[in-house]
């Protein structure tokens, strides 16, 4: 087991014992904004706006499953997976990112978003009842994810620096993906998904052998 792998390890436990009172300590009582709408929690730390991009694109993948769930369409689409990383791979490199890591980070996404779909069609197959109604329109759904990939690409230049020093990243992300996974109260479904989805967030060097 790498030194990197230990610390991911040990911090991923602690982040488990120790969010919830760092988050009493730290985050305040939801307010009245100035918009006369109330605040919500974000997660903690310097990738606390990366995490909650991530978890909002992975709650969206609720909204897709339930698009396609009692239809024929499939939850793998290959074509349009494409579509989605040319469309990251062009804009990664307008933004000065690394088109391969910013492709890389978003074959993340979208594994972690099969992941959800078909875990809930298999939920929904099992307990019919709690399917879905309603059938989202897929069309409004991608331009929102459309939007989120903009989003996330921004957080990712924003946050270069910080993903270059990997302890100092791992932590951070331990941090808000912890408190994150608490304030949105997710069941393991979509933690797990929020595992797949932030582990090319650190990169690594090379000489680690590791992204």
């Amino acid at each position: 087991m790498t030194r990197y792998a230990v610390i991911t390890g040990f911090l991923g436990a602690a982040t488990v014992l120790t969010v919830p009172q760092a988050m009493a300590m730290s985050t305040p009582v939801p307010a009245e904004s100035v918009s006369g709408t109330v605040e919500t929690a974000k997660p903690l730390g310097e990738l606390g706006s990366l995490t909650a991009l991530v978890i909002e694109r992975i709650r969206v993948s609720d909204d897709v499953a339930a698009s396609k769930f009692g239809t024929d369409s499939p939850i793998e689409d290959p074509v349009r997976e494409a579509q989605v990383l040319e469309q990251v791979r062009t804009q990664a490199g307008a933004a000065g990112l690394d088109p391969d890591a910013a492709a890389a980070f978003f074959q993340d996404q979208i594994t972690a978003s099969k992941a959800v779909q078909n875990g809930l069609f298999a939920r929904w197959t099992v307990h019919p009842v709690e399917a879905p109604t309603t059938r989202p329109d897929l069309g409004s759904i991608r331009e929102q994810l459309d939007q989120l990939t903009t989003a996330l690409l921004q957080e990712l230049k924003d946050t270069e620096a910080l993903r270059e020093r990997p302890i100092a990243c791992t932590v951070q992300l331990a941090l808000a993906t912890g408190s994150g996974a608490v304030l949105e109260r997710l069941d393991t479904l979509h933690r797990q998904a929020l595992r797949t989805a932030t582990q090319s967030v650190c990169r690594f060097s090379e000489q680690t052998g590791q992204r």
